[in-house]
């Protein structure tokens, strides 16, 4: 069987066997989610997580071989969940500067996940290697949308180094003021690529 005759997006033709990992990582990542909320990065572990998730310890570092790799994937989510700004009738500035500040505030009011989130990221850990890449791709994409057509290449690198500079400087600034000095730094990438 070809693996296009299997795929879970050919709707009322995927096998229910096809949609159990979608609903295993689904159980695994809320879980996760619910552990982080409860305790703590460093105490999290896999195991509890499985238990909670209802599914064995197998199951769950299937889908993610570490812990790591799971809160990466939690902060994916979470990323991919936040609404786009694209109205064409809000100003380049004002779509950038609150994509921006979407990203870097999703965590803001859960401090156990926002450290987590930084320490998974950071982790020299070939599991989270590729969760990072979808992230990177992700905000990119976000930074695309949010700024529109025509614009150069380096605007939007400057953008989303300014964006990785923002999650760094969280561990030691508050996010009200990291927000802050997004929106300025918006403003003046973008004021001297129009200069």
């Amino acid at each position: 069987m070809s693996s296009e005759a299997a795929s879970p997006t050919d709707a009322g033709t995927a096998r229910r066997s096809d949609r159990r990992p979608a609903q295993t990582i689904r159980k695994v990542l809320d879980a996760g989610l619910e552990e982080l909320r409860e305790s703590s990065y460093a105490t999290l572990t896999m195991r509890a997580v499985a238990t909670r998730a209802g599914v064995s310890p197998a199951s769950a570092y299937t889908y993610f071989p570490s812990k790591s790799a799971l809160v990466a994937a939690v902060y994916l989510r979470f990323l991919r969940d936040l609404p786009s700004h694209t109205d064409v009738n809000d100003t380049t500035q004002t779509r950038v500067s609150a994509t921006l500040r979407d990203m870097a505030l999703m965590v803001a009011d859960e401090p156990e996940l926002a450290t987590a989130c930084g320490a998974a990221l950071m982790a020299d850990d070939p599991a989270v290697k590729p969760l990072r890449e979808q992230i990177g791709e992700e905000v990119s994409r976000r930074i695309a949308s949010a700024l529109g057509p025509g614009w150069p290449r380096a605007v939007k690198s400057a953008l989303q180094m300014t964006f990785a500079g923002a999650l760094m400087t969280a561990r030691f600034v508050s996010y009200d003021e990291i927000a802050g000095q997004l929106d300025e730094a918006v403003g003046l990438i973008l004021k001297a690529c129009a200069a």
